[in-house]
């Protein structure tokens, strides 16, 4: 008779001895030397007393990150074993910046910090996670009606852009794409992904707790609130985008167009410093579709707590030059969909109020120096004598503007001179960063 109590003890004891002989040892011997071996213990120590050289590897002070891991501590320690020591906090914080700093893979953090590759993996997706779900909390709540009326407040004082409650833009980044995806990802343009996130579905059904609409001085008719964005997004009654270049000829929709672009051009600033910040989004990001959200929200949270504590003023990534001459001639499509109807009556009544005593800024005399010179430069252009066959000059680019000139035109190059001038006056100001997105 089988004792079949045997026969089971038998099969367990030779599954054991398979598993024992395919995991010969615990830890790789490689492993074992973090202690000694490892990037975080041989640099950390040393660069926290060196405030450029430790800025320059973890992209924030020694007293942020201290800051930082106290706030994250108690979401990411874990408990001592009789068998092995944690990963500290400390520790796991610095793989996971780096990973987004670099934009290394994971199997090289696996051998700087002498780490199993799939414990990296483990510790960057974990980490990502807690930073987004605790520190993008404070960072990034959702404003108030208050706290709305504060951004419209300092885009006004900095901008001058009343009833501006934000800026609007999108940003495409580059992954690696998933098993049969086909093409589901990358062919939806800056508007459509707008119309269907959670801001825009909060915008349509006015969920935003924006405040009521306001009348400015001048104007008796109210005015809402607004976000400023550029051509790809649709021109709504509360986002306004600039008006098309065939209407460019009007004045007065130019000096529109150079507000608009001055308060909307800090967020393209707030996406180039992000990049530039985490260098993860320079490169194509090689980890599963399901972890790339975390990743994205995770270092928009550590962007914002970065500036938020920032003891140092950055320079400024953005001249009132650029803007001016960005501004004069805009390649916008034309606005024909019935559905903008209500934007344009909104747009028009901006455009009045940025026109009238009350809303003009001293920078109008500027614009308007320009787009006479250029109009008197092209009627100069066009009658000049020059040889059969030989063309306009083509468009230059100057501290006045864009404008093009026959080389024997000295009225023309006077003119421009007076224009140059009166650009080479415009104040600098230094880039604002709005945290509310």
């Amino acid at each position: 008779m089988v004792d079949w109590d045997l026969v089971l003890i038998a099969a367990l004891a030779e599954e054991e001895e398979k598993s024992n002989q395919s995991r010969r040892f615990w830890v790789n011997n490689l492993w074992k030397q973090r202690y000694t071996s490892g990037e975080f213990n041989n640099l950390f120590n040393d660069l926290r007393y060196d405030v450029r050289k430790f800025y320059d590897y973890y992209r924030m002070s020694y007293e942020n990150f201290e800051s930082l891991v106290h706030l994250l501590r108690p979401f990411m320690e874990k408990k001592q074993s009789n068998f092995r020591t944690p990963i500290s906090v400390e520790e796991r914080l610095s793989v996971c910046l780096r990973f987004l700093i670099t934009g290394v893979s994971f199997k090289t953090l696996a051998f700087n910090y002498r780490m199993g590759f799939s414990t990296v993996r483990c510790i960057v997706h974990e980490t990502c996670r807690v930073i987004w779900n605790i520190l993008g909390r404070i960072v990034l709540p959702k404003p108030t009606t208050a706290q709305w009326k504060i951004i419209a407040k300092d885009f006004d004082e900095i901008w001058n852009f009343p009833n501006c409650i934000g800026a609007i833009d999108g940003k495409h980044f580059k992954i690696r794409a998933p098993n049969n995806s086909g093409s589901a990802y990358g062919r939806n343009s800056d508007g459509g992904i707008l119309d269907h996130s959670k801001l825009g579905l909060k915008l349509q059904n006015d969920t935003l707790n924006i405040p009521q609409n306001v009348s400015l001085r001048g104007i008796t008719e109210e005015l809402p609130y607004v976000f400023v964005a550029d051509e790809a997004f649709p021109l709504t009654k509360n986002i306004m985008r600039p008006y098309p270049a065939n209407q460019l000829a009007n004045i007065e929709k130019r000096v529109f167009n150079y507000r608009l672009s001055r308060a909307r051009r800090i967020v393209e600033s707030a996406f180039g410093i992000l990049q530039s910040r985490f260098e993860i989004f320079q490169r194509r990001m090689q980890v599963q579709a399901k972890y790339i959200d975390n990743i994205i929200l995770a270092c928009c949270s550590l962007h914002n707590y970065i500036i938020n504590n920032a003891t140092t003023e950055l320079p400024n990534p953005l001249q009132e030059s650029d803007i001016l001459e960005s501004s004069v001639d805009n390649n916008v499509v034309g606005d024909t969909d019935i559905i903008m109807c209500e934007g344009m009556v909104i747009r028009d009544q901006f455009k009045q109020y940025f026109n009238s005593e009350h809303g003009k800024q001293p920078i109008h005399a500027v614009v308007t120096s320009i787009v006479l010179c250029v109009s008197q430069m092209i009627q100069m252009a066009d009658a000049s004598p020059r040889p059969a066959g030989q063309a306009i000059p083509e468009w230059c680019l100057g501290a006045g503007g864009y404008r093009r000139m026959p080389k024997d035109a000295e009225a023309s190059r006077s003119i421009l001179k007076a224009a140059d001038t009166a650009a080479s006056s415009i104040p600098k100001r230094y880039f604002c960063y709005y945290d509310h997105i």
